[in-house]
């Protein structure tokens, strides 16, 4: 084993499929930190361990793949685009859930301690939950991963409608009408009715509609490769979680957690 700066690497010697020359282009882009815009070659020489024609060669590499970025000034080096597209791969296969999980978090600690706060997926005309935090109360929503919910009548299913495609929307209100849900007519109005909502507020509200004691707001949420729209919602028991409260003090909140887990093409 050889050991550099950046941990233990296998020795090239004992392994016939390490790759040599990609594990030194690695080496280089690591030695690039949170608080250093720049690096040179000699900077990138002594950082590596690696002589300094070897660090040109591979810093030229790097600039044509646009992994690096040339500075013609200081004849120094940056991290370039390249680095960042990266990043949004490794950001793009995570799964949501995991990424949403401290955005639930902190939206079920918030001012109200009634609220449940959750994120759900759409299957057919209905949507179900595939995270929640419950509130911090005894008293709370009898929500669970796995519980579903009216596309057409919740909020959370709702702020879905508003995300989705022209085509996916009537594609739900299809599966609305052959599962039994409603007219075509009824349906494709609420969901206009969705989509003008938030339109207009930049949410969509949930009072009583799907289940008398229970207030709600939601938002979409993109997937990061802008495949898939989750809806993020928060809510509680209508005695404790006023429409005038959601709408005062979560709605900003739930418009930047979305911005945050959101990316839309």
């Amino acid at each position: 084993m050889v050991q550099t700066e950046f941990g233990t690497s296998p020795d090239e010697g004992k392994d016939r499929n390490f790759v040599t020359a990609l594990a030194r282009g690695l080496d280089v882009l690591r030695c690039f930190r949170p608080d250093e815009v720049s690096l040179s070659n000699l900077d990138l020489s002594e950082r590596t361990g690696l002589p300094k024609p070897t660090i040109s060669r591979l810093t030229h590499t790097l600039c044509q793949l646009g992994y690096l970025v040339h500075e013609p000034g200081s004849g120094t080096y940056r991290l370039g685009v390249g680095v960042l597209q990266l990043g949004f791969g490794v950001l793009a296969g995570m799964d949501i859930c995991d990424r949403a999980a401290d955005v639930l978090r902190t939206l079920r600690n918030g001012p109200n301690s009634y609220i449940t706060a959750a994120l759900a997926e759409l299957h057919r005309a209905e949507v179900i939950y595939v995270a929640v935090h419950r509130s911090r109360e005894d008293v709370s929503l009898s929500m669970h991963v796995g519980a579903r919910l009216p596309l057409f009548r919740s909020a959370i299913g709702r702020a879905i409608l508003a995300g989705l495609s022209d085509e996916a929307r009537k594609a739900a209100v299809d599966h609305g009408v052959q599962d039994g849900v409603g007219s075509e007519a009824d349906l494709t109005q609420a969901a206009h009715a969705a989509c003008d909502e938030f339109e207009a507020k930049g949410y969509c509200t949930g009072y009583g509609e799907w289940r008398a004691d229970v207030n709600g707001l939601a938002v979409p949420v993109f997937s990061l490769d802008g495949a898939r729209v989750f809806g993020l919602n928060v809510g509680g028991p209508a005695f404790h979680v006023s429409p005038d409260e959601l709408e005062r003090d979560y709605s900003g909140l739930l418009t930047e957690a979305a911005a945050f887990l959101s990316f839309k093409p």
